[in-house]
Order: structure tokens, then C-alpha cells, then sequence
């Protein structure tokens, strides 16, 4: 079960991945902050907690830092954060969809406001854009020595819709109620993913010329160094020629 999902037409390199870990940190970081807050600091009765344990472990966040940001966050006096979504047009109508947690509403707003104008876009109104991607969830498995075929078939009976093996890692899409059921399909099989999340996939894909696809690339950029914001979800295609400069 492969192909060219849409899901891989807006990844990241790994390379870009792995040079902004200090950022993927913090974003952890809020991530933990907020499931400690929502249902308490012990993973086995905290779903979301444990999710963001995994997604810490996957991109080798040391044990310590962990306990030390799930510690802080249980904390009655520590900060607290809002997640908080905005939705805009990029130059040349593309799609952008912007994730964010933060302690300062007004701060981010201004700042993704100023962000879209700045690069030839504009913010829209919650809602506006939403119908344009689906949700779904994502799982990064490292190949390592796992058997594809009986790996595949075991998580189609899971319901992953597309798994993709690229660069010596599994990229396996699920429907998102079906998000809870593979984590526990891949926990029963002693599988720890890299990363394991909910996404917003693109229905349809647009694709621009070269030059047109970088000005929207660099409004992303900026978005992504932002440390307010999370995750950014657009539905610019990736070309080949693109992909070799993000």
C-alpha cells in the first residue's frame, strides 16, 4: 500500500526537521504544558500527555527535560496557554491554515495578521478555509527491521488509508477517528513511532510556477520560526523542484 499521498506532497524534508529541534523542543514543550493541564500529570489516565511523551521521545528530547516541563506544568502557578487557529490566503490564493499555542492571544494575532500582509496575503476568518482540508492522522515509523508486507497488513486492519516508506521511514495516514486505534495497534506491536499527531491534509493541491511557490514557501517559513505557532498546514503542491529548497 503506496503511492504519492497528499499528505508527502507537503512534508518538510527530515533535514529541515532536524535543524530546527530546538524549536520542535518548545513546541513539545507547550504541547506537555497543555495535556497536564487538561487531564493531570500521570500519562497512563492522560491520553494527550502520552502522546506528547511519544512525540518527545521521537525526536530524542533527553528524559529529563521531559519530567522537568511535565513537573512545571503541574504547577498551579505556571503559565498557561491557549490554542488558537487562524486561517488566510497566501499570494496567488493558496491556502493557509496556522496552528498556534500561546499565552499571548492578542500578541499572535497581531503578529499573523502582520505576517500575511507583509507577504502578499491576508487573514481570514475563522472557518473561512477549513473545508479545503481533511483530518488526519499521521505516523512516522523508522523501517529499522520491520517486515513491510506483514507491517502493512497489520495496520490496514488498523485502518491506515496510505502508508508510504520514503528515506527509511513508514509515513502512515489514518482517518482521524481512527487516530486512537492505530497508536494502540503499533503499542501492541512494540512499535514506537517518531511522531504521531493529527494533521490537515489538503483535498486538492495547487500547483504555481516556481517563482510564485518560493514568495508563498517564505510567508510559511516565517510563520514556522514563529514560536507562537505550532503547526502550519497549506495546499501548495511540492514539486520535485520546489522540495529540493524547503
Amino acid at each position: 500500500m503506496s503511492g504519492h499521498s497528499k499528505w508527502s506532497t507537503i512534508k518538510r524534508k527530515k533535514g529541515a526537521l532536524d535543524a530546527r529541534r530546538s524549536k520542535i523542543f518548545s513546541k513539545i514543550i507547550k504541547d506537555i504544558n497543555i495535556a497536564v493541564k487538561d487531564g493531570g500529570p500521570d500519562p497512563e489516565g492522560n491520553p494527550r500527555l502520552r502522546l506528547a511523551i511519544a512525540n518527545a521521545k521521537g525526536v530524542n528530547m533527553p528524559k529529563d527535560n521531559i519530567a522537568r516541563a511535565i513537573n512545571k506544568a503541574s504547577d498551579k502557578d505556571a503559565a498557561s496557554f491557549t490554542e488558537i487557529t487562524y486561517e488566510g490566503y497566501a499570494p496567488n490564493g493558496i491556502a493557509v491554515y496556522v496552528e498556534c499555542t500561546t499565552d499571548n492571544v492578542q500578541r499572535t494575532v497581531s503578529n499573523v495578521r502582520s505576517y500575511f500582509n507583509k507577504h502578499g496575503g491576508n487573514l481570514g476568518t475563522n472557518g473561512s478555509l477549513s473545508f479545503l482540508f481533511d483530518r488526519k492522522g499521521v505516523f512516522t515509523v523508522p523501517k529499522a527491521d520491520i517486515d513491510q508486507e506483514e507491517f502493512e497488513m497489520e495496520l490496514i486492519d488498523a485502518g491506515a488509508e496510505d502508508i508510504e516508506l520514503e528515506e527509511g521511514f513508514f509515513t502512515v495516514t489514518t482517518a482521524m477517528e481512527d487516530f486512537g486505534q492505530m497508536m494502540k495497534k503499533l503499542e501492541e506491536l512494540g512499535i514506537e513511532p517518531e511522531s504521531a499527531s493529527l494533521h490537515r491534509i489538503p483535498k486538492d493541491t495547487v500547483k504555481l510556477d516556481i517563482d510564485s511557490a518560493r514568495r508563498v514557501m517564505k510567508l510559511i517559513d516565517v510563520f514556522e520560526e514563529d514560536d507562537d505557532v505550532q503547526n502550519v498546514y497549506h495546499n501548495l503542491e511540492i514539486t520535485d523542484e520546489l522540495m529540493e529548497e524547503v
